[in-house]
């Protein structure tokens, strides 16, 4: 995912793709416990993922007080 894609999402798509994201961390996660992973990237891919959604959507949410404060 590109941060291109993420300035382009709503708020809402934002939270749903973290949710998303979020389930399929814990479930590589466990895969990784139980069974073999074929591509172990794919943990580190995906949280890096979550970083870019939190922190689009933390710099809306800056953005949205300095608007309002002004």
């Amino acid at each position: 995912m590109k941060s291109k894609e993420v300035k382009t999402m709503t708020a809402d798509d934002l939270n749903d793709k973290l949710t998303d994201l979020r389930h399929k961390v814990y479930n590589l996660r466990v895969q990784a416990v139980t069974q073999k992973i074929e591509d172990n990237s794919q943990i580190g891919k995906a949280k890096r993922d979550i970083a870019r959604l939190l922190t689009e959507r933390r710099a809306r949410q800056i953005a949205a007080t300095t608007n309002s404060a002004s």
